[in-house]
């Protein structure tokens, strides 16, 4: 298959902008590889606090418009009780959120290491294949620990992308032509 190279050409302005969100995103990376239980834990804290809000404000909307169907209930019931759950155990939150990280690894290795290939050979290109081998690596490990290391591997693997996409977002800026 021929991949066709992409002229990167920015203004000053949106390479600033894209060289700050990198920083921004090694940085929170960094955070979650320093403290991996604390960001996997409220991660699944936030999940948690999103389901209940959402389940609320459906029931407070089944209240109002629906009171007398049954079926109107259910929905309100199943996001109360998930976030309910989550609330009580954390862990399994972290270890559900693990499959969804899987699945997102799988996905963002796909999409970086394609456009890596698709900029090759424009500075910075190696970098975001680096980035998409590095989640394809932390897909397969966390398939293969999952869910037993589950707490521990959701905040470190995603400090680990995080820091490596944003080395990728800075380094593709700082190769980007300015016009």
């Amino acid at each position: 298959m021929q991949i066709t190279n992409i002229e990167m050409l920015m203004d000053a302005r949106s390479r600033q902008h894209l060289q700050r969100t990198g920083i921004v995103l090694a940085v929170v990376g960094l955070v979650g590889i320093v403290l991996p239980q604390v960001i996997s834990i409220t991660l699944s804290l936030f999940v948690a606090v999103l389901l209940l809000v959402s389940g609320l404000a459906i029931a407070y909307l089944s209240w109002q418009n629906y009171a007398r169907f049954g079926l109107a209930w259910l929905k309100p019931f199943i996001l109360i009780s998930l976030g309910m759950l989550l609330v009580v155990y954390p862990a399994a939150g972290a270890a559900a959120l693990g499959l969804l990280l899987i699945i997102f690894f799988l996905m963002q290795a796909f999409a970086s290491i394609s456009f890596a290939l698709a900029i090759r050979p424009h500075g910075g290109w190696l970098w975001t294949l680096v980035s998409g081998v590095l989640s394809l690596l932390l897909a397969v490990i966390f398939i293969v620990g999952w869910p037993f290391t589950a707490v521990a591997l959701v905040g470190l693997f995603i400090g680990i992308s995080l820091l490596f996409e944003g080395v990728a977002l800075v380094m593709l800026a700082r190769a980007a032509d300015v016009y």
